[in-house]
């Protein structure tokens, strides 16, 4: 990877901030033209920097006011079941977020989902019809408090 000059971090950061910004715009912010800019976002997108462009939507706008936190432990730590079990939870369009973890389970999951309903026929496919779903515990969101996505890279 490219090290990261003062000019990308003042671009992340604008990005970041202000997702729908123009690349002129940009532009004028850090004295660059419009394709120079347009260049140093695209080797940042090639590199994995900026993972994706893309708007941050409202679940409960859309219908799907639920949040629920689920911890997953599961039977055995092969390496074939477990990509399974992660391909099957990257495929699972309500779950937002799924993180392999150290600890007392092996997955947490967050899912946005429209009710309890739903949530229930996504544990029937997920977790009882998995033979390495050892158990699974459910935390629902009562309210949020923080939820973001920024990536704090300059302290």
């Amino acid at each position: 990877m490219t090290p990261l000059d003062d000019v990308d971090l003042k671009l992340l950061e604008l990005v970041q901030q202000h997702g729908r910004i123009s690349q002129s715009d940009l532009g004028e912010q850090v004295h660059l033209s419009t394709a120079a800019v347009n260049r140093r976002l695209k080797r940042l997108q090639q590199e994995g920097v900026i993972r994706k462009m893309g708007a941050v939507l409202s679940g409960p706008a859309l219908g799907h006011p639920l949040t629920i936190i689920t911890e997953v432990a599961t039977e055995s730590e092969q390496v074939d079941l477990y990509d399974a079990m992660k391909e099957a939870f990257r495929n699972c369009p309500q779950i937002q977020q799924c993180y392999y973890v150290t600890g007392a389970c092996d997955f947490i999951l967050i899912f946005v989902v429209k009710d309890m309903t739903q949530y229930k026929q996504l544990t029937r496919k997920l977790f009882f019809q998995n033979n390495n779903v050892r158990s699974f515990r459910t935390f629902v969101a009562m309210d949020c408090v923080k939820a973001t996505l920024d990536v704090p890279f300059r302290d």
